[in-house]
């Protein structure tokens, strides 16, 4: 790896801790080369880092909650199911010609149970990203997801999905494949599953693209995932024909964790370390390795056909509003 592979990517909000640190860095070293002992500054500008650290991460608007969403370095699927798993096999293809990287998935073992994990895949530079097309899955994708959910399915192992894509992939030879067509099928089929269902929003979550393997028995989100409809850029191109306006859009659009736990979409908020996932890797997978076991833990307390009529209900109630009439 090269030195500037190792140089972190720093988000415009975060130059002022890249700043401090610097300045205790150089600090120690002055320090060291003269031979003065300056601990106690030192421990003063480092708990001073932390308080900002945590300052900036615990108001993060939506733009820079998305930011952080999108960032580079974050866990992607693989790194997670990887990372949870005592033994795991990427399983390959839709059975009708296609093999989609921008969706995996395979078996594996969580705490010696057998499930299924599946998810979008995002690359690490450009050349990743081309190759498994940013994270946007083909109809070859949501079929390969629902050919693993079915095998799941007949053997009676639990779905794990992770969310983590802008949308389905948007070109006319995915549409000519049936884009629209892959993704219904997926919602309707994933409610009629008999096994446990839990998916994670564990980056972006966007559109059609991220529920074509979004239907479950709980819906959980990392803290600074979002999870909208449409991209804020989208969004700010259609209303006011400038893209500019994202930060806008975000503001509006209600797509973060919290937002979405407050109009009941979500069941779950899933906190991360301060400074992001991408902050502290392990921590955050051991957040969502015991919120799988507690909720597969609750979920097997339920029937196969209790579980599908809440799953039911808990979407229908999406959506639900309340319309006061003016007297």
């Amino acid at each position: 790896m090269t030195t500037t592979e190792r140089k972190p990517l720093l988000l415009d909000f975060e130059k002022p801790l890249a700043e401090l640190a610097s300045r205790i860095e150089q600090i120690r070293q002055l320090a060291e080369e003269n031979g003065v002992d300056v601990s106690s500054e030192i421990r003063k500008l480092e708990a001073r880092s932390m308080e900002l650290r945590e300052e900036i991460f615990t108001s993060l608007s939506p733009s820079q909650r998305l930011q952080v969403a999108r960032h580079p370095r974050r866990p992607s699927t693989l790194d997670y199911i990887q990372a949870i798993s005592d033994e795991w096999m990427e399983l390959h293809g839709d059975r009708c010609g296609s093999d989609d990287p921008a969706l995996v998935g395979g078996v594996g073992r969580l705490s010696g149970m057998p499930v299924v994990m599946l998810g979008h895949q995002k690359g690490r530079d450009t050349k990743d990203n081309i190759a498994r097309n940013f994270g946007m899955a083909t109809p070859g994708g949501y079929r390969k997801a629902m050919r693993l959910m079915e095998h799941a399915n007949r053997f009676g192992m639990p779905i794990l999905c992770f969310i983590d894509t802008p949308g389905a992939l948007p070109t006319v030879i995915a549409e000519r494949q049936g884009a629209g067509e892959a993704i219904a099928y997926n919602l309707r089929e994933m409610f009629c599953l008999d096994v446990p269902i839990i998916c994670t929003v564990i980056g972006e979550g966007g559109s059609g693209g991220a529920l074509g393997i979004g239907v479950g028995d709980r819906l959980m989100m990392f803290e600074h995932s979002v999870y909208t409809v449409i991209t804020p850029e989208a969004c700010a191109a259609i209303l006011w024909k400038d893209a500019s306006k994202a930060p806008q859009a975000a503001a509006v659009l209600k797509m973060t964790s919290h937002d979405l736990k407050g109009l009941g979409i979500i069941d779950q908020i899933l906190p991360e370390p301060i400074g992001g996932a991408h902050s502290d890797p392990l921590k955050a997978v051991n957040t969502l390795k015991q919120a799988l076991l507690d909720n597969l833990e609750e979920l097997y307390r339920l029937t196969p056909a209790e579980r599908r009529q809440l799953r039911y209900e808990k979407f229908r109630k999406i959506g639900v509003f309340t319309e006061v009439s003016h007297s």
